[in-house]
């Protein structure tokens, strides 16, 4: 890619949980350039909050500081669900998210995050860099003047936390789930009642006995994001 090319597009980054990075045109003063990075994540949440900080400094270290890029957690500047437009339409530079937040626009977005048996962090690698995925993925988010790059993977993650033992499908029937991307359509099909909420909300509601189950991530940055004591019983789809 050349240079110019790649300061004039927009671009996103996506795996595994799918974080996402988008650019769009730069503001330029006094021969640097200054991106804003919005993201769907708390600051320095474990996990992805991390991984994002980490990214814009990276680009403003690997720049040598001709770039400088300022990390916006969500809500600070656009709501975290908001990130794909705040880009797509040039109020940010870049966004760090997961394309399982986009379904609403197009079905095959959720095709390149995480998803039930889905591919591995190292499988899921191995497609877009050698398998074709990268030129899929480059096509789907250029119909929003985005540009796509992977920039982590949490690989498959754990099934959710559960108010109740797990025995059979059948005890799936009627659970009130948090979940997204491909796993809602799928829980959907199971009979689950699939409810859609920040991690933050669903921690809040588990407690509260409004929701019955929920995913969001994995056990560390959960633990992190929740405010209350986790649920006891797991089970993993891993």
């Amino acid at each position: 890619m050349k240079r110019r090319d790649f300061l004039k597009g927009a671009g996103v980054a996506a795996t595994g949980v799918a974080a996402a990075s988008a650019l769009a045109a730069p503001a330029v003063a006094s021969d640097k350039i200054k991106w804003k990075m919005v993201t769907s994540w708390p600051k320095n949440l474990p996990g992805p909050g991390v991984a994002a900080q980490m990214l814009a400094d990276r680009i403003t270290m690997l720049s040598g500081g001709r770039i400088e890029v300022k990390l916006y957690a969500a809500g600070e500047l656009v709501p975290g669900r908001g990130v794909f437009d705040a880009v797509s339409e040039g109020t940010a530079e870049l966004y760090h998210s997961v394309p399982a937040y986009w379904g609403s626009k197009s079905k095959g977005f959720l095709l390149f995050g995480s998803q039930p048996f889905g591919l591995t962090a190292d499988e899921q690698y191995g497609w877009m860099a050698h398998g074709g995925g990268q030129a899929l993925y480059d096509e789907m988010y250029a119909r929003f003047n985005l540009k796509p790059f992977l920039c982590g993977n949490s690989g498959p993650q754990a099934a959710g936390w559960f108010r109740t033992e797990i025995n059979s499908a059948e005890d799936l029937k009627g659970l009130r789930f948090r979940t997204t991307g491909l796993a809602s359509e799928m829980c959907t099909k199971m009979g689950m009642a699939v409810q859609a909420m920040g991690g933050r909300d669903m921690f809040q509601a588990l407690q509260t006995g409004t929701l019955d189950a929920g995913e969001f991530i994995g056990p560390w940055t959960d633990s992190a994001l929740a405010s209350i004591r986790l649920p006891r019983t797991t089970t993993s789809r891993a």
